[in-house]
């Protein structure tokens, strides 16, 4: 996966719900990406603005060619905390 344009559509999606991407962990042994993002008014990210940046590399890198993982999370709740939310909703 090219790292420019993972943080492109990162960083736009990112933009369009009102954050910033704060931080980027790239595992380039395992292809993980978690990632954290804050809003720029300094109110709490929603489960929604972690979705909608999660979809758009869903949508720009296709998942089954490029073989990677992603978290999506914000300063107030890492990665491993979001995934048990997001299986939590699921279920």
């Amino acid at each position: 996966m090219d790292r420019k344009e993972f943080e492109k559509v990162l960083n736009a999606a990112a933009q369009e719900c009102g954050c910033r991407v704060v931080d980027i962990d790239f595992n380039d042994d395992d292809n993980i990406f978690d990632v954290t993002i804050e809003r720029a008014d300094s109110q709490a990210v929603s489960l929604d603005e972690c979705e909608h940046v999660h979809r758009a590399v869903l949508t720009a890198f296709d998942r089954d060619i490029e073989d990677y993982a992603l978290t999506v999370g914000s300063c107030g709740i890492d990665a491993a905390s979001a995934d048990e939310l997001l299986s939590t909703i699921k279920d």
